[in-house]
Order: C-alpha cells, then sequence, then structure tokens
C-alpha cells in the first residue's frame, strides 16, 4: 500500500484544513509514493520512536504533535528534532503528524478527553470562526439542476447534519455580447435577456478551488456570474475544546481525585474551590489558557485543561474551578484513538502502537 493512498484516510480523520495556522501538519517527511510496509502510531516522534519503527519495520510514523514545528534552517542533528528528523530521512522512514487536525474535529482530541470523563451532551467549546463561505451565482434556469448538482458534488451545501442545502430565486439575467464573444443563448451584439435561477450556497473555506471548478465545468455560461463572501458564521462542528455535563454532579474535591485517576496524571494544579457541586465541565487538551473566557461565557462549573501559567489562575475569579493536568495527560488517550481508526479503515495493514513514553514531564 503506497502512502498516497493512506493519506486520504488520515485526512478524513484529521482534515489538515481544520489545522490553525500556526500549526504544522500533514506529510513531513517522506515520498507519497513509498510502499509501506507497516505503520507505527505514537504522540511524539522522537529519535526513540524512529528507532522503534526501524525495529518494527514501520516506515510511517503517524503521530500526534508534529516533530518539526518552526522553521528549520540547518540540520545537523544538534537538537532532538534535527537528529530524529536525521534517523527518519536516514532510513526512509515518512513522517505524518495530525496535531490541531484532530484538536478541531468533533470526535477528535477533546471528544476523546470528554469520553474518558464520562461526558454528555457535549458540543465544541470555541467554534472555528472565519471558515464558512458563501458562492452566489446566477444560471438559466433549464440549466439550474445540473449546476447545483455540480457543486454540491464538490462539497457545498453542507451544514451539520445535512447536506444539499442551498436557496434558490428566479429573476432575469441580461447581456450583449461583443464581437468576440460566444454566447450559448442569444447573438453577438444583440441585448439579451434569460430568466435565470440564482443559487446560493454555504461552504467550507478549504473547498472553494473545486467548488469553483465544478460551477465553471457544468454552466453553461462563457463568462460565469458567481460572488464568494466570507460569512461571520461560526462553524459549530469545528473547533477548540468541548463543553458537556457529568451525568451526575459531584463535589468539587470528588472531581479532582476523579479527574486524576481518569487521566493518570502525577498531579492537578487548580484555583480555588468554589465549594459548588461539579455538573458543567469544559475541556481543551493541550495547551487552554485561552479557553479560559470561552468556558465562564458558557457558564461552565469547571476547565480541564493543561500548560496554565500563574497568572492564568487568577483569571477563574471565583467563577470556574481551573484544573491543569498536564499538556501529555490531557492527551493521553489520542494515539489510542489514532491507532483504533486506523486499525478499522485498514484492518489488514500492519498498525502499531508505540510503547515510547514520550511524556517529558515527571512528578515526585
Amino acid at each position: 500500500m503506497q502512502l498516497k493512498q493512506i493519506i486520504p484516510i488520515l485526512e478524513e480523520m484529521a482534515p489538515t484544513a481544520y489545522a490553525e495556522d500556526f500549526d504544522n501538519v500533514g506529510l513531513l517527511i517522506g515520498d507519497k509514493n513509498t510502499e509501506i510496509s507497516g505503520i507505527l502510531v505514537c504522540h511524539d516522534a522522537l529519535e526513540r520512536v524512529i528507532d522503534e519503527a526501524i525495529e518494527k519495520k514501520c516506515n510511517l510514523v503517524v503521530c500526534f504533535h508534529p516533530i518539526i514545528f518552526s522553521g528549520m534552517k540547518k540540520i545537523t542533528g544538534k537538537n532532538y528534532v534535527e537528529r530524529a528528523v536525521i534517523k527518519a530521512i536516514k532510513n526512509d522512514i515518512a513522517i505524518y503528524a495530525v496535531h490541531t487536525g484532530l484538536d478541531n474535529h468533533k470526535l477528535g482530541v477533546n471528544k476523546v478527553l470528554c469520553n474518558t470523563l464520562g461526558l454528555v451532551n457535549t458540543k465544541i467549546l470555541m467554534p472555528k470562526k472565519d471558515f464558512i463561505y458563501k458562492l452566489t451565482t446566477f444560471v438559466p434556469k433549464e440549466y439550474f439542476t445540473e449546476v447545483q448538482k455540480a457543486v454540491f458534488s464538490a462539497g457545498a451545501g453542507a451544514i451539520g447534519n445535512y447536506y444539499d442545502c442551498s436557496f434558490q430565486s428566479d429573476g432575469k439575467g441580461s447581456f450583449t455580447g461583443n464581437d468576440d464573444s460566444q454566447p450559448v443563448i442569444g447573438s453577438q451584439n444583440v441585448f439579451t435577456e434569460v430568466i435565470e435561477t440564482k443559487l446560493e450556497v454555504t461552504f467550507e473555506k478549504h473547498l472553494q478551488t473545486s467548488i469553483i471548478n465544478a460551477l465553471f465545468n457544468a454552466h453553461p455560461y462563457e463568462e460565469v456570474a458567481y460572488e464568494i463572501t466570507k460569512l461571520e458564521n461560526q462553524h459549530q462542528n469545528i473547533g477548540l475544546g468541548m463543553i458537556g455535563e457529568l451525568e451526575n454532579e459531584i463535589p468539587e474535591t470528588d472531581f479532582l481525585h476523579f479527574v486524576k485517576e481518569k487521566v493518570q496524571t502525577g498531579g492537578i494544579r487548580y484555583s480555588n474551590l468554589l465549594n459548588k457541586k461539579v455538573k458543567k465541565v469544559a475541556v481543551l487538551g493541550g495547551s487552554g489558557s485561552f479557553a479560559i473566557a470561552a468556558a465562564k461565557a458558557q457558564n461552565a462549573h469547571v476547565l480541564v485543561t493543561a500548560d496554565l501559567k500563574y497568572h492564568d489562575f487568577f483569571q477563574a475569579e471565583n467563577q470556574i474551578l481551573l484544573m491543569d493536568v498536564g499538556h501529555f495527560e490531557s492527551e493521553r488517550f489520542v494515539k489510542n484513538y489514532i491507532f483504533d481508526y486506523l486499525s478499522k479503515k485498514i484492518p489488514t495493514f500492519a498498525i502499531i502502537l508505540s510503547d515510547i513514553k514520550t511524556n517529558p514531564v515527571n512528578y515526585i
């Protein structure tokens, strides 16, 4: 099986278009035409994980965190990133990272954490902004269905649990073609009016090129009139963090011990207790201080996250209990999710879960 056949499966699980702009996801090292002998799934593609891949005859490493995050001007082996990259290249091992593509997926990192904590009625905490666009175009009435189906097939018109969503309205269009025109309807230099249907559909921004190509291929006109508009709407099914509820409310101290056991952390740093019972819980795997305001705005009793700094805890302001459970711990079960996903999608292929502990933080 070639790498280029595996990438669409990884894209389905963690679309690179969902990733944050600062991130570095997708294929980091490797040739898409490489024949893959086995896949090693890990949290961080460190040098010792590459050694494990070599030992277990896996020439594709699928990792959560990208080993190459910022720009690299030299690769001399002077740090842990460069050493891992050199070893991977020397041994023809491809590396593919999913990171915030999976963070932003409704079934990804934060859903895994919600499931770990037994949360129900979950939804995205911080829906993605600037991600929904609208196409408006005008089609001769007799060609409308053909054009509508074409843009639907390219991904337009999907809203939440619904697809093939559009709005149409009839009107009259006009044009006059010059000497170089080739009008499908009417003649050169003749004022022409046509009964047209206006088609309006929304789409996710990364689909724009394929949708416009589909429009042009299906539309009968030589010159296609269309407009693209960025909408202010948030995408309710894509975004960072999640919020849900416990089946039964419990005291704060009980919840602290419950979370510590579930995420298997050596310790939890937390803000002042509020002497309230916990029911509504927000989560954000990894660094999540930027989600404090959103969690408070949605009246969460608790935010479970990681990497909170000293001054971040002041933002609790006796309105919410902030819990820092550790970065790795908040994402602990993500590699198991990736492994299970790939095992179901490619059941006859060699997929191995890494045995290497990559958490750099230790507790006493």
